[in-house]
């Protein structure tokens, strides 16, 4: 019988990130066979009856993931304090529960990845040193300023902007017209604004942002507000470290 941490089970069931399933459990608000859970590294098999908010928690699905073209004006988080549109407040009601990998700010828009799967939400935001050394993130960038080209270029290096190191970012010169550009920029981590705030430090001001491609997974011509499953055989395919029965159709 396979036995793993109830914050990493809750997880791959898509009630919440590990981080939250912590803090539901913390809250006294996840139960394991008719007792509260104290601690999140209790460990549960799919045999057990696990409440959360008193409603049964089903065992994990297959992984499941899709893409998603998200427009402008949405934030990427389930509730917002601000009562702002949420990504999720245009999907599909016939959905399972899922959660964003990683996320794209209000002003951002284009290919956002979602998964029902918490443990694969997280490795593909931080995969182990084993699997890759991370994917590759591609951007299309439209900024205002004068360009310097030495500065753009140097980015590949990595650099500092308040005190936060980045690391490398490849960039292309796409187009320009007077002082308005478009670049595509290439990189692995995607801190919070990353792109915004590097670009700011070298006097260049974004008005456009979209993602094209996260890895092997692209925009393409998924129109603006539209979803796509991926599908299990190219989930395989292009993940083989969920290369289990979990991820075979059924």
């Amino acid at each position: 019988m396979h036995k793993e941490r109830i914050a990493k089970w809750l997880a791959r069931a898509g009630v919440a990130s590990r981080r939250e399933a912590e803090h539901l459990i913390k809250e006294g608000r996840v139960s394991l066979n008719g007792r509260l859970v104290s601690h999140p590294a209790t460990f549960v098999s799919d045999e057990d009856s696990i409440l959360v908010d008193q409603t049964r928690v089903p065992p994990a699905e297959r992984p499941r993931l899709w893409c998603y073209h998200k427009p402008k004006g949405l934030i990427t988080t389930h509730k917002d304090p601000e009562g702002r549109p949420t990504v999720f407040d245009t999907l599909p009601h016939s959905l399972p529960r899922i959660m964003s990998v990683g996320r794209l700010d209000l002003n951002s828009e284009g290919l956002l990845l979602l998964t029902n799967d918490g443990a694969l939400a997280r490795r593909l935001e931080r995969p182990s040193q084993g699997e890759t050394k991370g994917f590759i993130r591609r951007y299309r960038v439209r900024v205002f300023g004068a360009l310097n080209e030495s500065y753009l270029f140097s980015l590949h290096k990595g650099c500092v902007v308040e005190d936060m190191h980045y690391g490398p970012i490849e960039v292309k010169i796409d187009s320009r017209k007077g002082h308005n550009s478009w670049l595509t920029l290439s990189l692995r981590e995607g801190k919070n604004r990353e792109i915004r705030k590097v670009l700011a430090a070298l006097n260049l001001q974004v008005n456009r942002l979209i993602r094209m491609s996260y890895g092997p997974f692209h925009l393409g011509n998924l129109p603006r507000g539209a979803l796509k499953e991926v599908p299990a055989r190219v989930l395989r395919e292009q993940l083989p470290f969920i290369n289990d029965t979990r991820t075979k159709s059924r």
